[in-house]
């Protein structure tokens, strides 16, 4: 399979080995001032870009009738109108927040923890998330579908950086070092708490991901999530 990279940074770099040791070939390595001179040769497209590129990175994708697979986050004011284009041009997306495996399967328990919680109003929702200090945006990707995990199961309805308000899930982002991603979810109570943690070692989960995600998406068309891959 022909990969092209859209963004070559520290995520792009794992992806790439990661693909080269599963046999695929890499057809363009694309920074912010490179050119697309390669996109048309390739198979599927993976973005790991920043969010000021995302859309455009997506959008091109889907103009060469390249099927794309993007991690980026911090760019979704544009999701609907990336979406449209990729329909119009039926081309085929995944965009996740988060391509681990053990995240995915993160998610399901959120909302399934959600939903069980809902009906025990004597707890309160909050969320914790640490990631590196290069991160660009606040809060993470993964706390965003998190807490919308939660919102689609539950009474609340918002989430804030803030101090919370009655229905809104406070969500506390750190940036420290070089930790690859930490995520926790606590319901508290006056007599006890409840916790789940996800709890990244390294990059190599995010980016064995996103390969498999591309692996899958070739030959297909829609707009699908990664529990479409990992039929979760």
């Amino acid at each position: 399979m022909k990969i092209a990279l859209l963004g070559y940074g520290k995520m792009g770099q794992v992806i790439e080995r990661i693909a080269l040791e599963r046999g695929h070939e890499i057809v363009l390595k694309k920074d912010q001032n490179n050119s697309f001179d390669g996109l048309e040769q390739a198979d599927v497209a993976i973005d790991f870009s920043v969010p000021s590129a995302a859309a455009n990175n997506i959008s091109s994708c889907f103009h060469a009738n390249v099927p794309v697979v993007s991690g980026t986050t911090g760019w979704l004011d544009q999701y609907e109108t990336v979406a449209a284009l990729c329909t119009e041009k039926k081309g085929a997306f995944i965009s996740s927040s988060n391509f681990s495996l053990g995240v995915n399967i993160f998610f399901e328990l959120n909302e399934y923890l959600a939903k069980m919680m809902a009906k025990f109003n004597s707890y309160g929702v909050s969320m914790e998330e640490i990631h590196h200090t290069q991160k660009l945006d606040a809060p993470s990707g993964t706390a965003i579908s998190l807490a919308k995990g939660i919102i689609e199961n539950s009474n609340y309805n918002n989430w804030t950086l803030e101090n919370a308000v009655a229905n809104e899930i406070h969500i506390e982002a750190k940036r420290i070092g070089n930790v690859p991603g930490t995520h926790t979810v606590t319901y508290d109570s006056t007599v006890d708490a409840i916790e789940i943690k996800h709890t990244a070692h390294n990059r190599e989960g995010f980016a064995l991901g996103a390969v498999i995600a591309a692996e899958w998406i070739v030959g297909k068309t829609g707009i699908f999530t990664m529990r479409d891959v990992l039929e979760l």
